[in-house]
């Protein structure tokens, strides 16, 4: 259980972000619910955690400018004291093949996916080292272990994760805090939604289990990653994506 846990969960008003805050809550998390423009969505969120009996908060930031993260920090230790866990989660797509991908469409997705995940970690980096359990969980993919057409920015972005979560690991082991990876596979969002029907198919085709993963399957993982019961893991990067190979 997360009772007494500050779990602070980037991008959680929809999509697999949301279903990591609903999840943290529903096991006894007080959950900050950071968006960046779906307040609606967002407060629906908080909603449905503090109905099923949880504590949640929505709070604006976007990632990718440090001064909005580090506002939301500010508020987190006005409302909590501190924070125990970090999900970094937000994250876009801007999917084209390389050789008509711009200077911008890569900058754009690096600064969310990367940069954000630096400014949320340096905005509550302090709070995870001092922490008696504190977590830090990144969210990757695996496209950044297999790479995925027409996503050389994305790719590089979710892979980048890897060593970053890695380094992080290490440096925070003497304090018994951890660092930690969940690359899930193709999970069943509005994103997923998005792909035409044959590419979904030749997709399905690649998975020994047949089936895509549904927003519980990744969200049960960052939950076992956010408790004690994975206090002696660090440094690891979960594949969560029905046995494909990378």
């Amino acid at each position: 259980m997360l009772e007494n846990q500050i779990c602070v969960v980037t991008g959680a008003s929809r999509g697999i972000g949301r279903g990591i805050a609903e999840e943290l809550g529903r096991h006894g998390a007080t959950v900050v619910v950071n968006y960046r423009s779906s307040e609606a969505a967002a407060h629906e969120v908080a909603d449905r955690i503090d109905e099923a009996g949880g504590e949640a908060v929505p709070l604006q930031a976007d990632v990718s400018d440090q001064d909005e993260v580090d506002a939301m920090a500010e508020r987190v230790g006005e409302l909590y004291g501190s924070a125990d866990v970090l999900v970094n989660n937000a994250g876009i797509t801007i999917d084209k093949k390389f050789e008509n991908m711009t200077k911008e469409d890569w900058e754009t997705v690096m600064d969310v996916n990367l940069g954000g995940v630096f400014n949320a970690t340096n905005a509550f980096f302090e709070d995870i080292k001092a922490a008696d359990e504190g977590r830090l969980v990144n969210i990757s993919s695996v496209v950044g272990q297999q790479g995925n057409y027409g996503q050389a920015n994305y790719a590089a972005t979710k892979s980048g994760l890897f060593g970053f979560t890695r380094t992080l690991a290490l440096e925070l082991a003497s304090t018994g805090s951890t660092a930690n990876c969940v690359a899930p596979g193709f999970v069943e969002t509005d994103m997923l939604d998005d792909v035409p029907e044959r590419v979904q198919q030749k997709i399905l085709d690649r998975i020994p289990l047949n089936r895509f993963a549904t927003v519980d399957d990744v969200a049960g993982i960052v939950r076992f990653l956010a408790s004690e019961d994975s206090g002696y893991m660090t440094g690891q990067v979960m594949a969560v994506n029905g046995g494909m190979e990378w």
